[in-house]
Parts: C-alpha cells; sequence; structure tokens
C-alpha cells in the first residue's frame, strides 16, 4: 500500500478539527487534510451542509469524518467543542477558521454583533487552543492554524473589531510559537486577502472589489500547508497581499517614529 504524503511527515495522520467547515476556506482545509489521510471532526452551525461534506469525504478519501454542529458564539457551542477535544485521543491538527464580518462603523453597528465576533474570533480559538494543546505537547506533536486575514496587518475603517479580532489572533499565534518551541507542537496565522468565499457576500462591499484579485480557497490552504516546512509563523498566501502586508507594517513604524520625535 502506498504512503500517502502529508504537510507534517508523520506517520500514521491522526485527527484534524476544523471550525467553520460548513464551506470556503475551513471545507477546503477539510478536503486537503483528509486527502492526506487525516480523519476530520467537522464544526459549523449549518448541519445539512457539515453533512454533505462529511458524506463526501468519506465516500472519498480514507479515515472517519465527524459532523460536530456548534454556535461558537455561544458558551454552549464553545463547551462542546472543547468536550470533543478533551475525548479525542489523537487530534494532530486544529484549525480555528471560524469567522465572520460586519460592515460599518463601531458606534453604528449593533453591539450583539460585535460580541458575537469576540466570542467566534477570540473566546472560541482561546479555549480550544487551551483544550487541545496539553495532549498535544505531551505527545510532542501538533498543528494549530488560526486563520486570520490581511487585516491583521492593516486597519481599515468600517471594519474596527474585524481587524482588531485578527490582529489579535495573529499576535498571539506569534507569542504562542515562542512558548511552544522545544515541544512539537507548531502555531500558525494563516492571514489570507480577499479569498473567493461566502464571506465575500457578507463580509464587505464585494461589488467594490476586482475580481481580479480574488485566490481560491485551494490556493489558500496550499500556501497555509506548505508553510510548515519553511517554518513560518504569520503566513500570508499570494506575493501582491505579502507586499502589502510589510507596506502596512513599515507605514505603522513609520508613523509610530514620527509621533515619538514630536515628543
Amino acid at each position: 500500500m502506498t504512503e500517502i504524503k502529508n504537510f507534517m511527515g508523520w506517520d500514521s495522520p491522526g485527527v484534524a478539527l476544523v471550525t467553520g467547515a460548513s464551506s470556503g476556506i475551513g471545507a477546503e482545509f477539510a478536503r486537503q487534510l483528509a486527502v492526506q489521510g487525516f480523519s476530520t471532526i467537522l464544526v459549523a452551525r449549518r448541519k445539512e451542509r457539515l453533512d454533505d461534506l462529511a458524506s463526501s469525504l468519506s465516500s472519498d478519501f480514507s479515515g472517519e469524518h465527524e459532523v460536530l454542529v456548534a454556535d461558537l458564539s455561544t458558551n454552549a457551542g464553545i463547551e462542546a467543542v472543547e468536550q470533543r477535544i478533551a475525548i479525542a485521543g489523537n487530534l494532530d491538527v486544529l484549525v480555528n477558521n471560524a469567522g465572520f464580518g460586519t460592515i460599518g462603523k463601531f458606534q453604528d453597528v449593533e453591539m450583539g454583533s460585535q460580541l458575537d465576533m469576540l466570542s467566534v474570533h477570540v473566546l472560541a480559538p482561546v479555549r480550544f487552543m487551551k483544550a487541545a494543546l496539553p495532549a498535544m505537547v505531551d505527545r510532542k506533536r501538533g498543528v494549530i492554524i488560526n486563520v486570520a486575514s490581511l487585516a491583521a496587518f492593516a486597519w481599515g475603517g468600517g471594519h474596527a473589531m474585524y481587524c482588531a479580532t485578527k490582529a489579535f489572533l495573529r499576535a498571539f499565534s506569534e507569542s504562542l510559537a515562542t512558548d511552544l518551541q522545544g515541544t512539537g507542537v507548531r502555531v500558525q496565522a494563516l492571514c489570507p486577502g480577499f479569498v473567493n468565499t461566502e464571506f465575500g457576500e457578507t463580509g464587505f462591499h464585494r461589488s467594490t472589489i476586482s475580481e481580479d484579485i480574488y485566490m481560491s480557497t485551494e490556493r489558500v490552504v496550499a500556501a497555509s500547508l506548505d508553510a510548515f516546512q519553511k517554518k513560518f509563523i504569520s503566513v500570508v498566501p499570494g506575493e501582491a497581499y505579502q507586499e502589502l502586508a510589510k507596506g502596512a507594517l513599515k507605514h505603522q513604524i513609520h508613523d509610530l517614529d514620527k509621533a515619538s520625535k514630536k515628543k
């Protein structure tokens, strides 16, 4: 039997838990990891879509593919995933991908949606990492992928909470990677720009964005997995978006330098 190559070169790939797996980047992570021999736990709110994906993965690939319906804006939903992580004896990969966007200035957007975003983008990933890491460190093997955004580098008006929560994911991943040095566990902040997903219909005014700059989910996920061989932590797929991220960082440092000279 031909051995299936996986992105970490592990023998006997275990389980990958993917949040926001019902569509877009999350569903593509599930597919690419299943191709590499991982079993999956698929987490999202939309059961019918998860069932369809699990059925497709089970038909096309080896391993077991499980559905876990959970709303990560609620404590009950987060606890359900934490409990599943706690009993997963061979969780190799945790992909914190669930997310959503809103349009409008912070002072004008309904507060409930902003608190929900904090829960989905920050509280849920942090709690899932805390639940998964003890076993990963004990096994000296594991990968955590936090799906942030190019917005983690470049902040824009009308998306204050989105940009802030994605910046948190990036900063937390960078810091956590230092804590995990020498443990055998790796962490990544994936920071894509515009991607062809359903998010584009709700997270911003898609009609104002050129279709030419959109990346496919296949390319974004492949870039994420490939980057583990290069030992990158913050990963920005696409050369154009990498230049934008570098430019944003230089601009921020320049502004700080100017501010310090005024004092």
